[in-house]
């Protein structure tokens, strides 16, 4: 009797909790804030402190006397990063961590396929998932404003319609694996260098209709788990401790109920902190003494700081519980959550993913005289010059560089889709950096070469002369000053070089192909000399193969620009009007968006003499389209009705293809000044020759609404409107006159 007694105590030591005493919080079947509040109560007030701030360079403390999980983050949002060291940048040395890497949002933007966001999404949620990551730092929605920003290639473009539309099905794809996004950065980031002490000075309309878009629709329509916050100053106050942004119109107007999570270093004052909207404070700085502590991030803002204050009596723990109900409401959603499925990665159908994405963005630029696609039959000689054929480029740029399990060259992925159907001869044509290693992330490649310049591009034209093809393949890469996070380009033009080694091959051989691989737009002073370009982006793991699909007409091109190619940086408004720094500083830098909203092809359309090198929304195919004369269903529509908008589209070519039909909106007259025409609907439809399709876009009141700053509100003004349908910002291909009643 005496061991059976035992028996039980011990076992109810063991399982001290029946069914009926189990916690609240630990019910999935509950209400996820009877669950938050529940867990709420049972913590210390040191507890409470513990779950706001770091604990490692990308994980958070759970509670561990409660059962709750910490939680792991990782940097995005086109791979997912490996492993480094619990207080360092290094790798931490994992063998199992490299990943399948997806193409840099610049081409999924350039894809203007929804469809293909939902399945990244997805596949990216997939890999976070199994890696046991619960927050993805990504994605990024931040206004192409320039193109020198650093960082452009993390983003989706220059339109926040068209960002806005292509980040809410990459969010629902990644957090229906369990896994939370944090779509970043909020807001007004739009350029790399001084990003720490640049104060943004915008105006509201410019704010509401330009820069918050896209993170709108991430919340209220994609449903984002987390938010960050970014590094500059709006109105004086960082973005991560900024009453305006973080709690009046994310938390305020939005609704948003998800957690604040700051950018790396991003928090700069325990009582605005406290007070302003950041729930999760990662990365700030401290050398963990100043405070007598052992532990860094004890000294963190929001950590023993804060603890400080609430025993002291000078704050009380209203902001904390707030804060904690946000970021237990994350773990229940993400670490808590038990029902998620197990993920997978580098799996065949990721790298299937990677490759058709990056198919889907390719932008056909120019095609001269149908160069492309590349004919095989009868072809001997093709060469391939330029460093970025053969330069590795998941490694670099930033807090997006990745380890990978494998990553196909262009060169590569043109060898292995030619075959021994033609010769192909590599030659460097220039050296750009030869370097390759990012946080002890090393590509191998030894991309040393000592010949002169001259040397170079003599050996590219000999090889050039006799060639059926040539293919240069260049552009930037995502080496500190070209894309690159924390730098911004110096100037517009290609670097290395590179202009003149495509002259000389354009007067060595017509058949010139020059494939730019960039999330920028870089200026082009022999586009009349070349007969073909594409545009290519940084493709992944699956680059080559992407490419070379579409070189040879495997793939018809149906990529379309998510910004204007400028000729000139004088031609981009944030140049002529606005400001910009270049030069780094460490006091206050105050920049001013004098623009406006005129931003991107609503600046180039005011430009009677001014026109872009590329427009928005360009981009070529293997085959042609025939636009129909648009319809609508009515000449009017009420404030609270709709519009229907018809047109038909036929493929009029040889090869089935993907056409983009963009729907723009103008206004013909307002008491404020508007843009010419702005995006308001996009659809891709794939046609097989011959066939034809109808088009239909619905029109609402909030397409045709600008913000009213002084009033603080959305007004759509009756009056008259165009419907334009449009295959590009300057391919308009017809209108329909309409009113509001």
């Amino acid at each position: 009797m005496k061991k059976e007694i035992l028996f039980t105590l011990a076992l109810a030591a063991a399982f001290p909790l029946s069914a009926q005493q189990k916690p609240v919080y630990l019910d999935e079947n509950k209400p996820i804030e009877e669950r938050v509040e529940d867990a709420l109560g049972r913590m210390t007030v040191e507890e409470k402190i513990a779950v706001i701030h770091a604990q490692s360079k990308f994980s958070s403390p759970g509670v561990a006397r409660l059962g709750i999980p910490e939680l792991w983050t990782d940097d995005g949002p086109h791979g997912v990063r490996p492993e480094v060291l619990w207080d360092e940048w290094e790798q931490a040395g994992w063998t199992n961590d490299s990943c399948v890497a997806f193409p840099a949002l610049t081409c999924l933007a350039a894809t203007w396929n929804p469809e293909m966001s939902l399945l990244y999404g997805q596949s990216v949620g997939e890999e976070a998932r199994y890696r046991e990551k619960d927050v993805l730092l990504g994605p990024g929605v931040n206004i192409y404003r320039t193109p020198l920003n650093g960082r452009n290639f993390e983003y989706m473009g220059e339109d926040p319609y068209l960002s806005g539309r292509m980040v809410v099905p990459y969010i629902q794809g990644v957090q229906q694996n369990g896994v939370a996004v944090c779509v970043k950065h909020f807001a007004l980031n739009n350029h790399e260098v001084n990003r720490h002490n640049t104060n943004v000075i915008v105006d509201d309309r410019a704010l509401y209709e330009i820069y918050l878009p896209a993170f709108k629709a991430a919340v209220q329509e994609g449903k984002a788990w987390t938010i960050m916050s970014a590094y500059n100053l709006y109105e004086n106050h960082h973005c991560g401790q900024n009453k305006r942004l973080l709690d009046d119109i994310l938390k305020g107007e939005w609704g948003f109920d998800g957690a604040v999570v700051s950018d790396w270093g991003g928090v700069h004052n325990t009582e605005q902190a406290i007070a302003y909207g950041v729930d999760l404070e990662f990365g700030s700085w401290t050398d963990g003494l100043s405070g007598g502590l052992g532990n860094a991030y004890d000294n963190y803002f929001l950590a023993q700081p804060y603890l400080k204050l609430i025993k002291e009596g000078k704050v009380g723990t209203k902001e904390l519980d707030d804060k904690v109900r946000r970021v237990l409401r994350l773990m229940f959603r993400t670490s808590m959550n038990t029902r998620k499925p197990f993920g997978t990665m580098r799996s065949p159908e990721h790298y299937a993913v990677a490759r058709r994405i990056g198919e889907e963005g390719i932008v056909l630029l120019k095609n001269a005289d149908n160069l492309l696609p590349i004919s095989l039959g009868g072809t001997k000689k093709i060469v391939v010059v330029g460093e970025n054929a053969v330069k590795m480029m998941t490694v670099g740029g930033g807090s997006s560089s990745l380890k990978v399990q494998r990553e196909v060259s262009p060169l590569q992925g043109i060898r292995d889709r030619v075959g021994d159907k033609a010769e192909v001869v590599y030659v460097r044509g220039y050296v750009g950096d030869a370097s390759g290693e990012y946080n002890g992330v090393v590509t191998g490649q030894n991309l040393k070469d000592d010949r002169t310049p001259e040397e170079l591009i003599a050996e590219a034209v000999q090889e050039a002369e006799d060639a059926d093809y040539v293919i240069f393949i260049g552009g930037l890469n995502k080496s500190a000053g070209q894309d690159c996070e924390d730098s911004d380009r110096a100037s517009l033009g290609l670097p290395y070089g590179q202009d003149r080694v495509i002259e000389a091959l354009a007067a060595a051989n017509r058949n010139l192909i020059v494939v730019n691989i960039s999330g920028n737009a870089v200026a082009m002073p022999w586009v009349e000399q070349v007969p073909a370009i594409v545009q290519d982006w940084y493709l992944g793991s699956e680059a080559g193969h992407s490419l070379a699909s579409v070189l040879v007409g495997d793939v018809n091109p149906s990529g379309k620009l998510p910004f204007t190619f400028p000729v000139r940086l004088e031609d981009v408004p944030a140049h002529q009007l606005g400001e910009y720094t270049g030069e780094r500083t460490q006091d206050t830098v105050n920049i001013k968006y004098n623009e406006g909203i005129f931003v991107g092809y609503r600046w180039a359309d005011k430009q009677k003499k001014v026109k872009p090198l590329f427009p928005f929304g360009h981009g070529l195919s293997y085959t042609t389209f025939e636009y129909g004369q648009p319809t609508a269903d009515a000449k009017a529509m009420t404030a609270d009705g709709t519009l229907t908008v018809r047109v038909t589209v036929k493929n009029t070519g040889t090869r089935e293809g993907q056409e983009v039909v963009q729907l723009y909106i103008s206004d013909k007259k307002s008491y404020l000044p508007r843009p010419v025409k702005e995006l308001k609907g996009f659809q891709k439809i794939k046609l097989a020759p011959g066939e034809e399709k109808e088009v239909t876009f619905t029109i609402r009141k909030d397409a045709l609404s600008f913000f009213d700053a002084d009033k603080h509100e959305w007004v759509a003004e009756p009056g008259k409107f165009e419907a334009i349908i449009a295959a590009s910002a300057a391919d308009i291909k017809g209108k329909v006159p309409f009113e509001l009643q």
